[in-house]
């Protein structure tokens, strides 16, 4: 279990679907499908790149986005069971808080950890060379490395009925990354509770 992890302001639902859109811009993996989301919108880049949080057209557009992408506010894919009402907040994880947080109940990241879903025994498994269904962890070890060099990764969103035991939403591969180095730095997130996210974050 965590402790009380280090608050550093209030936070809200359009600062934290700014900071998940930004965090996808960048992966591999879902970039692409964003861009194309991007384009069928009509939008640049720029709405994800330079977020004004204070344009609500903007913030609508935004949530529309990742309702598009992700099923965010619609109940369905990635957002299945996640509550209407969060609470949010910007926080930052000591690397013992960090080592804590779980991974999703998704089956990559339960083969990756061993079971566990925690980001230390997923780390420990890439270092001896373990994939899961054979994808690649080359995306991790580069992660790892540019964190060596001194680059600042956005922040992790994490969620939890309390903010002492939390799952991952989005970041899983910079959590890993932020194990695969040993978690050198106090790391910032963005921290969601409600009481009713156990139904999401089993």
């Amino acid at each position: 279990m965590l402790t009380v992890v280090q608050v550093l302001s209030k936070s809200s639902e359009d600062e934290m679907v700014a900071c998940f859109l930004i965090g996808e811009l960048s992966s591999q993996r879902f970039g692409q499908n964003l861009r194309s989301h991007l384009a069928v919108a009509e939008q640049t880049e720029e709405l994800l790149t330079q977020p004004d949080l204070s344009d609500t057209g903007a913030n609508f557009a935004r949530r529309a986005l990742l309702a598009a992408t992700r099923g965010y506010g619609e109940n369905r894919d990635l957002f299945e069971n996640f509550p209407d009402q969060v609470t949010w907040t910007r926080a930052l994880l000591s690397a013992d808080e960090a080592a804590g947080v779980r991974h999703i109940d998704y089956s990559y990241w339960v083969e990756l950890s061993g079971g566990s879903r925690q980001p230390t025994d997923a780390a420990a498994r890439i270092k001896t060379g373990l994939r899961a269904f054979d994808v690649p962890n080359e995306p991790f070890v580069a992660a790892a490395r540019a964190l060596i060099r001194g680059e600042r990764f956005p922040p992790l969103i994490l969620v939890g009925e309390r903010q002492d035991n939390l799952v991952c939403l989005e970041g899983h591969l910079r959590l890993t990354a932020y194990a695969l180095v040993g978690f050198p730095t106090d790391i910032e997130c963005l921290i969601g509770t409600a009481p009713t996210m156990r139904r999401w974050a089993r």
